[in-house]
């Protein structure tokens, strides 16, 4: 890895797109359908997680995990049902083309993968400014393991110390702690401030919008501010 290089990694779901109460509605729906009766606020904390730690997390990992495949085609398919309507936040976009002109390496760092990362792609529209993808088909273990923050680290030859993390929940937090790389917080995915902080997050701005308007006071001002 280069010494000089820095990435700014972005989580998508609820950080780059508002879909974290959408994915708390279908996985509720999907669970109900097998006979699972979980909490919409216990769903909704789950958020962010990769499908396998999510049903893990609520529904303990003692459990048959034979129906495991079905619960989470059942989420994939009420959740498609929301793409048409799917928004990017106001100034996401904007974000990751002002981060790659200053010099980031931008990469998309996401526990969607195949269709559901292509819908997310079309929604944000800034493939532009995005140097990689790294997303849960390529590792063992999504978030809040490091996995996919090493990887997308390893696929533009970052150096962990240098790059900063983007994202919206604790469980993005923790993954980027563990990957030993700085997280900057958003507050869109229903996280709050304190909650974020205590997770491990350097700095927390209420959106993407309020973080690109802040820019030059965060850990994103340049490659390497505020990073060891």
């Amino acid at each position: 890895m280069a010494a000089d290089v820095a990435a700014a990694l972005f989580d998508v779901d609820g950080t780059l797109v508002d879909t974290t109460y959408l994915h708390t509605l279908a996985w509720w729906q999907a669970l109900a359908q097998y006979g699972h009766h979980v909490d919409a606020a216990r769903i909704h904390r789950a958020i962010g997680m990769g499908g396998d730690q999510l049903l893990d997390h609520l529904l303990g990992d003692d459990r048959d995990h034979d129906e495991d495949a079905d619960v989470a085609a059942a989420h994939l398919a009420l959740y498609a049902q929301h793409w048409p309507g799917l928004r990017a936040f106001p100034g996401a976009a904007d974000l990751l083309r002002e981060c790659a002109g200053r010099g980031w390496r931008v990469v998309l760092s996401t526990s969607a993968s195949g269709r559901e990362l292509d819908v997310l792609r079309r929604v944000l529209d800034a493939d532009d400014a995005v140097r990689a993808v790294t997303d849960a088909d390529a590792v063992d273990s999504a978030k809040p393991a490091p996995d996919l923050v090493r990887l997308g680290l390893r696929q533009v030859g970052a150096p962990a110390g240098r790059s900063v993390f983007v994202g919206d929940s604790v469980w993005d937090a923790l993954a980027a702690e563990r990957a030993g790389t700085p997280c900057v917080g958003v507050e869109t995915g229903g996280f709050a401030a304190a909650e974020l902080r205590a997770a491990g997050a350097a700095e927390v701005h209420s959106s993407v919008g309020a973080l690109l308007d802040d820019l030059d006071d965060s850990l994103l001002a340049r490659p390497g501010a505020g990073t060891r």
